[in-house]
């Protein structure tokens, strides 16, 4: 049976993603860094493979007629200040990714019938009230240039014949990690609010349409390109905050403002939590893709009957 390989797999998005696979009955083969989840070897379906996340020493024989690569690999963005070297790991760690993909595409005999390619709708850059979609053009700022270098780290696959889809994935909400287990902290504590002056939009995703957003462009042979992963409804983070208020039955109303938000965190903050973008899902909704949570409350409804 034709397999995934998915680097980047032990993270967030790749846990969720390997478990919905073998819920398919799909092997997945996880490219790890950790040599102690590699020592496990294979467990429920999931065979575990060390790499050395710059190559394909190791691990390249299992490009070899796979079904896809998903290539979600990458030093997280959001877990403190970007000094200079975190700087430095967040750009080298994704190039060295999309290098290693690219290295064993060309040397699998039968090629993967398609290259999953993550990005961000950080390469968009800040645009304020803009609409945004794929035809959008990027944005300025460090992000922004990290994630069109991102994109392009595994451009050469193409040349090779094998079908490219680049996911530009916004902030993931779900029940076990990502963004909102930050967020809702302040709000156990009745110290919840916007987040700077709450006007900036924020663009969205339930973990569950992340995955299924995946799997649909993994399964769709005519589809190519690049891809919003977002939901069709973004909206400010004063309104995101308020509806995460009115679930948990806390205020909402205590706003951390945004030059305290840059003191502690500095660029970070700047072009993450601050920054605005109102990106929609344009050719994923054309394409036929059905969104199961296409409205925050309903999202949120989920994630917290989850954690509660």
């Amino acid at each position: 049976m034709p397999h995934v390989i998915i680097s980047g797999g032990t993270g967030f998005i790749g846990r969720h993603l390997s478990l919905r696979l073998i819920q398919e009955g799909v092997d997945v083969v996880c490219l790890t860094r950790n040599a102690s989840v590699a020592k496990e070897g294979e467990k429920n379906r999931i065979k575990f493979v060390g790499w050395d996340g710059k190559s394909a020493e190791g691990w390249g024989k299992h490009a070899d007629g796979a079904k896809a690569i998903v290539n979600l690999a990458g030093e997280s963005i959001g877990s403190g200040r970007w000094t200079e070297e975190r700087r430095k790991r967040i750009f080298q760690s994704r190039m060295n990714a999309g290098k290693a993909i690219t290295e064993a595409v060309a040397s699998a005999a039968e090629k993967p019938e398609v290259v999953i390619q993550a990005s961000a709708i950080g390469i968009y850059g800040n645009r304020g009230e803009e609409t945004l979609d794929e035809s959008s053009g990027s944005g300025e700022g460090f992000l922004a240039d990290v994630a069109k270098n991102w994109e392009g780290s595994t451009g050469e696959v193409e040349a090779l014949g094998v079908r490219r889809v680049v996911i530009r994935t916004g902030v993931v909400l779900g029940s076990s990690g990502g963004a909102l287990a930050r967020m809702l902290l302040p709000y156990r504590f009745f110290a919840g609010g916007p987040l700077g002056n709450g006007k900036q939009w924020m663009s969205w995703i339930h973990i569950a349409d992340e995955v299924g957003g995946i799997l649909f462009l993994l399964k769709r042979e005519d589809l190519s390109g690049v891809f919003n992963l977002t939901a069709p409804r973004p909206l400010s983070n004063r309104s995101f905050s308020r509806e995460l208020g009115s679930l948990l039955g806390r205020p909402s109303w205590f706003p951390v403002p945004g030059q305290v938000l840059k003191l502690f965190l500095g660029k970070m903050a700047e072009e993450t939590i601050l920054t605005s973008q109102r990106v929609v899902p344009a050719r994923l909704e054309k394409a036929g893709f059905e969104f199961t949570f296409p409205e925050l409350r309903g999202a949120l409804t989920d994630i917290i009957g989850k954690t509660s």
